[in-house]
């Protein structure tokens, strides 16, 4: 009878099945307003059912006193009923400052927190931002969990939200 041994490499085990990974780009437009606010920004992932299966990141102002830029967390609409009401924030691992104009890159691995242990289905990348004295956005990409093989999808928002791609690795 042959015994295996378990070789490590670079942390794995080898025959041991590698955690997929999420990455998610999300670009914030330079616009040529008179009153310009940074957006907050919520990222979650929802199921079938619309339900919310992990949230991603949500960015707002959190340098107001007494915690004030948590009151304006109900203007991203579609996070707020669906899950940000439900939350005390900030969320370690979640919340974080809003973002200036520019690309910004967040990225996440299967079995850790926030995806956690996403179940295999399909699934939707919904981004939402919404801007005092400005608009609110809301873009979806559609995406399978775990990804059988690299894939990569991507939506373009009007105005408060430009490019936003999802990137998905076996």
């Amino acid at each position: 009878m042959r015994t295996l041994i378990p070789v490590a490499v670079t942390g794995l085990l080898v025959g041991q099945a590698q955690a997929a990974d999420m990455a998610v780009k999300i670009e914030i437009p330079r616009l040529n307003v008179a009153e310009y606010h940074r957006p907050y920004v919520a990222v979650w992932i929802e199921g079938p059912d619309q339900k919310v299966a992990a949230n991603l990141a949500v960015w707002y102002d959190m340098k107001l006193k007494n915690d004030e830029g948590q009151k304006w967390l109900k203007d991203l609409r579609q996070w707020w009923r669906r899950s940000g009401r439900e939350l005390t924030m900030p969320v370690d691992g979640v919340s974080g400052a809003t973002r200036p104009v520019g690309e910004h890159q967040i990225a996440f691995s299967e079995g850790k927190a926030p995806l956690g242990k996403l179940a295999a289905g399909k699934y939707e990348l919904v981004v939402e931002a919404a801007r005092e004295v400005g608009g609110r956005e809301l873009l979806r990409i559609p995406f399978q969990w775990p990804p059988k093989a690299g894939d990569k999808a991507e939506a373009r928002g009007e105005h408060e939200l430009g490019r936003v791609a999802v990137e998905l690795k076996p």
